[in-house]
């Protein structure tokens, strides 16, 4: 038996992420729900509103009290996030949804900026709204208060692309900057004075605010999406910072993070690419950037949906979390003890998480979405996976001690987009790929690289060369494995046949024919010569490797059964389908015996770990899921209830030998045994004075006990054996509780419901029966004979 013991779910969808002021809590925006993140442990929290409206935009305060968030309905609600509870609702006012909102620095002021060109400032103290702004143009997309208190200015801008300053106490446009000429994306204050905002115009400006003037223009090449001023105390010479002034670091359209001098416009400093450089730097373009104070790190936000954390002065990666995984094709168990596992999805990235911090390493190389992997489970030093991708490459990579990965490999050779993939099983030495150009190809491991590995050498990659190529089937092949031994190679495919070949020249052995639709995936047993296959007709098969014959046939889905492994040493199958259902089989009984609804659609992965007591599924559904055997846990729970159970039941019976009926009461019912109670009414009844007993006995219980001992008497009252029983039960609770009392029960009216027309029908029963002994009793009288006289009686 399984049960989940983790889940990988999304996270973030889109929208601005925010973080606790000492760094160690993370907000972020996913549809109707807002989630909290441990940033250390990546534990997540979420608050849940009571409809299902998105949410637009959010806002925590800067003493990280109080939450603001507002929806699609047009409310903001007040959380307190601690307690995962909302503290207060109210409208909005605005007529189109909140797309900004921002504190002052004291925490009570909070402005709204909506889609319907207006400004709301509220007073988060006294609950009011105190101003509305009226004269932007189009959507407020952006709010923010001056730094100062004593300075009551807010700066917004909207869809003509300026800035424009409001003075709080005249509730009045005081000034507008513009010389922006795309959307403003940012805006930083250096300090009372100096204020620094980007665009996607391709500059950033620099505002003196005394003049409001335009003192300085970098250009920097690039759509700016963010960009943060460096704290003028810290050591940021690794960042190219030789001197004194306004610097500061952009995020944008290129993906990657530059530092910039104010001064002299020059960039000083630019993260190196981590993508390939073919690739589209669009793609990969950084939405967000924050300085994070309490830990001392930037975070950046890609369009992707990945959450980074560097290091504020080197711009080294310190934390890499994914808020988004699309659709799930593959995962894999990886890492010394599983620690890790790596994840395909529709994407040409792989995603590799260690699953005690959730941090995720995104891996670079492929052009095209990865659509399968395999793990080689007896690495020399450490464990290497291969993809397969649809441009018809395959890349090996290697964990590397420290936690990094590298790809140490990469072939090419197929006509067509690759399908399966699978590693050789005793020890590193070949792989095995298909295609949809409906041919398999065997790739050696140079020794080379296994030496490498040992020796911890970083070194470009090589280029893999097949060694057999071989036409196996008529359509795509959609499944591979190789056995335990290294020695054969089952293939399933399209054209609803599975097949058997020798590892050593891919030559054909055997053929299984018997699906009746194309098969998707197929096994070899870990202790039987037997080759497990599954298929879209819905079912599993048993194949003998010796005869090729069917010895088994499983079937239990409505939809195809899209991945298959066996578990428990061997002795069960474990199977996920396109209905988004786990199965567990034993194969010895061929039973189902659990399913499992862990998926809201197609599970597309399926792997078990070394130890065989974890699985880990992946699905179309974007989550991720760890299932944990639980079987000898369950096992010990029922044997220490069946232990408990058998010491309550002899506490039971002493209890009713001493004629302690009150406690023998209470304990019947906490065991959830009708039987055992009625069985010590009957005992209470059967004392000289029982009507009596009964009465205190029923009198002494808790409100829940009698609740408990009234669905009881529901089901006696059906039967004409245990009616008296019931009965005095139930006259002693219309004696002993108020009416008012009676109707708080649980459960009370469909109790009632049930009682009547049985208490009706026992009435009438023993009407008759009253009216008939009645009768007998008049029969009796009248025909009882004369007296006989004395004499008559002497005479016979």
């Amino acid at each position: 038996s399984y049960a989940v013991s983790r889940r990988i779910e999304p996270f973030y969808k889109g929208g601005r992420v925010q973080l606790s002021r000492d760094g160690k809590f993370m907000f972020c925006p996913c549809g109707t729900k807002l989630n909290v993140i441990d940033v250390e442990t990546g534990a997540l929290r979420s608050l849940q509103q009571d409809e299902d409206e998105d949410i637009t935009s959010f806002v925590l305060s800067p003493d990280d009290e109080m939450l603001v968030t507002g929806s699609r309905a047009l409310l903001l609600r007040q959380w307190s996030w601690r307690e995962e509870r909302c503290v207060r609702s109210w409208r909005a006012v605005h007529t189109a949804p909140v797309a900004s909102m921002a504190f002052d620095s004291t925490s009570t002021l909070l402005a709204t900026g909506g889609c319907d060109s207006t400004i709301k400032i509220w007073d988060m103290i006294k609950q009011y709204c105190t101003h509305n702004l009226r004269g932007s143009s189009g959507v407020v997309h952006l709010v923010e208060f001056h730094p100062d208190p004593s300075c009551l200015q807010l700066f917004s801008s909207s869809i003509d692309y300026k800035i424009r300053i409001w003075d709080l106490g005249c509730s009045k446009c005081v000034a507008v900057l513009g010389g922006h000429f795309s959307a403003v994306t940012s805006l930083a204050f250096a300090d009372g004075n100096t204020l620094l905002s980007s665009g996607r115009d391709k500059v950033c400006l620099v505002w003196d605010l005394q003049s409001r003037e335009s003192k300085g223009t970098v250009p920097v090449y690039e759509s700016v999406e963010a960009a943060v001023l460096l704290p003028k105390e810290g050591d940021f010479s690794q960042l190219g910072v030789k001197k004194q002034g306004l610097h500061f670091v952009t995020a944008g359209s290129k993906g990657v993070l530059k530092v910039w001098e104010a001064a002299t416009a020059a960039c000083v400093y630019s993260q190196a690419v981590p993508f390939e450089p073919k690739e589209e730097a669009s793609e990969h373009s950084l939405t967000q950037c924050l300085l994070v104070p309490g830990r001392k790190e930037l975070l950046t936000v890609s369009v992707e949906h990945n959450i980074v954390l560097y290091d504020a002065q080197t711009l080294q990666l310190k934390k890499q979390l994914a808020g988004y995984n699309d659709e799930v094709l593959d995962v894999k168990f990886l890492g010394p003890g599983d620690s890790h596992i790596v994840v395909a999805t529709n994407s040409p990235q792989l995603k590799v998480f260690e699953l005690a911090t959730s941090h995720c390493q995104i891996l670079y190389g492929h052009t095209e979405t990865v659509l399968a992997l395999d793990v080689f489970r007896k690495g020399l030093m450490f464990v290497s996976w291969v993809t397969v991708c649809r441009d018809g490459s395959l890349r090996l990579w290697r964990l590397r001690p420290d936690g990094s990965v590298a790809c140490v490999a990469r072939g090419l050779g197929h006509a067509h987009g690759l399908g399966a993939v699978s590693c050789s099983r005793l020890k590193e030495s070949f792989v095995v790929t298909s295609s949809q150009d409906c041919t398999i190809k065997i790739w050696d491991i140079p020794e080379s690289l296994t030496a490498r590995a040992k020796a911890a050498l970083v070194c470009s990659p090589e280029t893999l060369r097949a060694r057999v190529t071989q036409r196996g089937h008529s359509k795509d092949v959609n499944s591979l494995a190789v056995s335990p031994n290294d020695r054969l190679v089952a293939t399933g495919s399209q054209d609803r046949l599975a097949k058997l070949w020798a590892a050593a020249d891919c030559s054909l052995l055997g053929v299984f024919a018997g699906h009746r639709r194309g098969i998707w995936c197929v096994q070899f047993s870990p202790v039987d010569q037997v080759l497990a296959t599954s298929s879209a007709d819905g079912s599993l098969k048993l194949w003998s490797l010796r005869d090729f014959s069917c010895l088994k046939t499983f079937e239990g889905h409505d939809a195809s059964v899209l991945k298959i492994i066996f578990v428990s040493r061997g002795t069960q199958l474990r199977e996920a389908g396109s209905d988004g259902l786990l199965k567990l089989w034993t194969i010895k009984t061929n039973e189902c015996v659990k399913t499992l609804d862990g998926h809201e659609d197609k599970v597309w992965g399926l792997h078990s770990n070394q130890q065989d007591d974890m699985v880990v599924t992946a699905s179309s559904d974007s989550c991720i899921t760890l299932w944990k055997d639980v079987t000898e846990i369950e096992e010990k729970e029922e044997q220490a209830k069946q232990e408990e159970q058998i010491i309550k039941e002899q506490e039971l019976s002493n209890l009713l030998q001493e004629r302690s009926f009150l406690r023998a009461l209470g304990l019947a019912i906490s065991l959830a045994r009708p039987h055992t109670v009625l069985t010590v009414l009957k005992a209470i009844l059967k004392e000289p004075d029982g009507k009596k007993q009964l009465e205190e006995t029923i009198a002494q219980l808790r409100r829940d006990q009698k609740e408990a001992v009234l669905s009881f008497l529901v089901t006696w009252n059906t039967n004409s054996r245990n009616c008296h029983e019931a009965q005095a039960v139930l006259e002693t609770l219309l004696r002993h509780e108020a009416p008012d009392s009676l109707l708080q029960y649980s459960g009370i009216k469909s109790a009632v419901e049930s009682l009547l027309p049985y208490t009706e029908r026992h009435f009438q029963r023993l009407s008759r029966l009253l009216q008939a002994s009645m009768f007998v009793d008049f029969l009796w009288q009248n025909m009882k004979l004369a007296e006989v006289p004395q004499q008559e009686e002497m005479t016979l």
